[in-house]
Formats: structure tokens, C-alpha cells, sequence
């Protein structure tokens, strides 16, 4: 059996930062109606299909409108069966993903396209630190995502985030905004699956006086909101389909009328969203636009999950520890969370992603057992077990009431949000539903007690 070729190598001369080659490959058809037509494959993510917004279009009939993709992962070209009506095929075997050599031909309805690997080879500089804002990596799948996002950045290019569950993207977009020049400017979150449908265009657009009952006074929507700086739209992918084509509107003119007004108001904002959905089915079964897709999806950050950069974990371990312990310089760490534990975390395929980690990272610590193993703790009875609480000593006399009072607050609200994080998974939209706390206040309180 072929051993499907590596299309990148780092090299570095010494004193140098290291540079990732990048070996360009090449999509061929070889027959059908679209005999000829080829296109170059460079790493960034390649979507071959019948429609017109694919990298590589074929009129074939019998091709879906989103048929495969053609990624890099872990340094391989990776094609990817995206749900398709009729099937993909590699070498006469039907796929969902398979990891392509040179020379390979892949079938997509009636069609027969070729994968070559020429001998040309692009650079890609790494980024020259393992984090990048509230993001941390030091594989060489995120470093080179770092370097993208640094030049991203100075953009406003609208950017689509894709990953699984608990991958960062919420990161990605805040790193993006507080590196960009708009970062003195706000940044406006809004979690498109944690409001109704029924609110979310009053919440994205804002409402003049009157638009009805109960609106006693006009009120801006997020656009506005975020006007000279960034609009996160979270979970994309669940915004109702009546309102796709007034936000494509706002993404071609940039103009926004709330709802009961008559005039437009010019609004300066950069776009973020990301999503956790496969898109391009959505867009396949008719419940997300296609033109709104390929507006969002300029630059597209494709966030790899751990379980494909399990290098990462140290690092993301010791850094979850330290935010619970206070702080402790790194050898204090390695006390509690000594090698021999990091390195059977590496055995674990994280599901639930960083967010996972940061999850069995606190009960950890809470059960004081380093060598606990991932998943939730289970206690004699099969129920989950939770640690003991010890009883919480009485206030300190010998603080002023103000102080005392603070530090009151401060630990209840941070004792809070850890059990409202637990509850809801890791999951920040979920957690705002359950605690019925603003999505954009949550993160704040999240950030200021270091729990993201």
C-alpha cells in the first residue's frame, strides 16, 4: 500500500526562524464535461463541485453543489467526502476521508480527477511564539495559524472561523480584534443560536422608537454597537434563513435600517463569525444562503482539533493550572501535574476539545489526583462525583467591610462561573442560558477571574 506523500518540511538555518515548504499539488479533470479544467492546491482548504462558488466547479450533473474538499492535515492532503449525493471515490473505493498520494484519481460522479504533486514549493512563515493572544500552540499547525491571523489582523477582511466544539474559536476572533487596528474600538459578540428568532433582528439591526410594544425609546443593534470596531457573530450557522439576505445586504453596503425606521445609518464594522456546523450542508439542504456563505467566507481559519495536535497539551494544561493555582511559576505546576500525567493525556482523543482539558484540568486539581483519567469523575454508585466542599471560613474582621465585602463577592462570583461552566460542559452559550447572564457580559466576568 502507497504511503500517501508529506507535502510540507520545516527548514531553519541556524539563528533563523523556522519556515514551513509548502510542496504545491494540483487537481486535474481528466474526463467528464469539464475535461481540462485544473486548479492548484496550496493547503488553504479546496472545495470541489457543481456550484459556481467551488474552487474547482464541474457541470457535471451528477456532482453536488458541495461534493469534497481537499485539506492539509498534519502535513498530508486530506480529501474529504462532504455528504454528497452520489459518493466520493479514490482508487475505485468509496471514501469519507482519505489521506491522497501523487498520482491518485478521485471520482465525483462522472468525472475523474488526478492529484499531482509538483516539485514547487511555497513558504510559510511560522509564527515565532506559542501563543497569539489568548490562544496557545506550540505545534507547527498552529503556529502557522498564528502567522496567518498576524496578517489577517491588519485587515478588515471578513473572516469565517470553522472547528469543532470547544476549539477556540471564540479566541480566534477576539485575538484577531485586539491585534487589529480597530482595537481600542468595540467588540460586539452575538451568539446567533442563544437568541429567538423572533429577537435576533431587533439584536443584529436595533429598533426605532415605537417599532413595537414595549419599544419606548430607540435603541442600536450590535451593528451599530460595534461601529469603528469587530461584530462577532457566534454560531453563524444557526441564524434564521428570513434574516440571511438582510445581513448579506449589510455585508455588501454596509448600511443598516433598525426595525421601524425609514433611513439607513452608514455603520464601520469588521466581521467575524464562526460555527461548529458543516456549512456547506446547510447550504446543500436550503437553510443557509450560498451567496451569504461565500460573503462570510473570504478568509477562512480552519481550527484543527486537539486530538491533532496533542503536542499542545502541555502547554494548555500547565496554563489552566497556573490560572487555578494563582499563578505558580512552571516547576510548581509540574508538582501537581507531574510528566508521567501529561503524557497519558496524550492518549485521550478530547471530544470536547481544549474545552475538555480545561474541564479535567479542574477536577484535576479539585480531586487533587494528577493522574485521574480524562472523562467525568465517576464516584462507588456510578454518579458523577463531586469533591466534598470544605466549610468556607467567616469573613476577615480584620479587613475594612468594603474590602472583605469585595473578596466576598470576587470569590463567589468566581466559585459561580466554574460550577456554571461545569454545568453547561464548557459551553459559554450554554452557560449564558443557564445562568440567564448576557453572552457578552459572561465573557467579561470569565476573563477577569481567568477562566478563559
Amino acid at each position: 500500500m502507497a504511503i500517501p506523500m508529506k507535502l510540507t518540511d520545516i527548514m531553519a538555518s541556524a539563528g533563523s526562524q523556522p519556515v514551513l515548504h509548502l510542496r504545491e499539488g494540483r487537481l486535474t479533470v481528466e474526463s467528464g464535461p469539464d475535461a481540462g479544467r485544473a486548479v492548484a492546491f496550496d493547503g488553504r482548504r479546496l472545495v470541489i463541485g457543481a456550484a459556481p462558488g467551488c474552487h474547482l466547479p464541474l457541470s457535471d450533473p451528477a456532482v453536488s453543489r458541495m461534493h469534497a474538499e481537499l485539506r492539509l492535515e498534519g502535513g498530508a492532503a486530506v480529501l474529504h467526502d462532504l455528504q454528497s449525493r452520489n459518493g466520493t471515490f479514490v482508487s475505485g473505493v468509496r471514501i469519507r476521508a482519505v489521506e491522497l498520494d501523487a498520482g491518485q484519481v478521485i471520482q465525483v460522479g462522472h468525472t475523474t480527477v488526478r492529484f499531482q504533486v509538483g516539485d514547487v514549493s511555497r513558504p510559510v512563515n511560522l509564527w515565532p511564539r506559542h501563543a497569539f493572544g489568548d490562544l496557545l500552540g506550540q505545534s507547527v499547525t498552529m503556529r502557522a495559524i498564528f502567522s496567518l491571523l498576524d496578517r489577517v489582523a491588519r485587515t478588515d477582511t471578513t473572516v469565517l472561523v470553522l472547528g469543532e466544539t470547544g476549539t477556540g474559536k471564540d479566541l480566534v476572533a477576539a485575538a484577531l480584534h485586539e491585534a487589529s487596528p480597530r482595537a481600542e474600538a468595540p467588540f460586539v459578540v452575538v451568539d446567533c443560536g442563544a437568541i429567538p428568532a423572533s429577537l435576533m433582528e431587533g439584536e443584529l439591526f436595533g429598533a426605532a422608537k415605537g417599532a413595537f410594544t414595549g419599544a419606548s425609546q430607540d435603541r442600536p443593534g450590535a451593528l451599530e454597537q460595534a461601529h469603528g470596531g469587530t461584530l462577532f457573530l457566534d454560531e453563524v450557522g444557526e441564524l434564521p434563513l428570513e434574516l440571511q439576505p438582510k445581513l448579506l445586504r449589510f455585508l455588501e453596503h454596509r448600511r443598516v435600517k433598525r426595525l421601524g425606521d425609514t433611513r439607513y445609518r452608514d455603520v464601520d464594522v469588521r466581521v467575524i463569525a464562526a460555527t461548529n456546523r458543516p456549512l456547506h450542508r446547510q447550504v446543500e439542504q436550503g437553510s443557509f444562503r450560498e451567496d451569504l456563505y461565500y460573503r462570510l467566507n473570504v478568509i477562512t481559519v480552519d481550527l484543527p482539533p486537539l486530538r491533532e495536535r496533542l503536542e499542545d497539551i502541555p502547554l494548555l494544561v500547565k496554563r489552566f493550572a497556573r490560572r487555578q493555582l494563582g499563578r505558580l511559576p512552571d516547576q510548581s505546576v509540574d508538582d501537581v501535574v507531574p510528566p508521567d500525567a501529561l503524557q497519558a493525556l496524550a492518549g485521550h482523543d478530547w471530544p470536547g476539545n481544549v474545552r475538555e482539558l480545561y474541564n479535567h484540568v479542574q477536577r484535576m486539581l479539585a480531586l487533587a489526583d494528577p493522574h485521574l483519567r480524562p472523562g467525568p469523575s465517576v464516584g462507588a454508585a456510578g454518579a458523577p462525583a463531586d469533591p466534598v466542599p470544605a466549610t468556607p471560613p467567616g469573613p476577615d474582621l480584620d479587613q475594612p467591610f468594603r474590602l472583605a465585602k469585595d473578596q466576598a463577592v470576587a470569590e463567589f462570583e468566581a466559585a459561580y462561573l466554574r460550577r456554571l461552566l461545569d454545568r453547561a460542559d464548557g459551553n459559554i452559550s450554554a452557560a449564558a442560558r443557564i445562568g440567564n447572564v448576557d453572552r457578552a457580559h459572561l465573557y467579561k466576568l470569565l476573563r477577569k477571574h481567568g477562566l478563559i
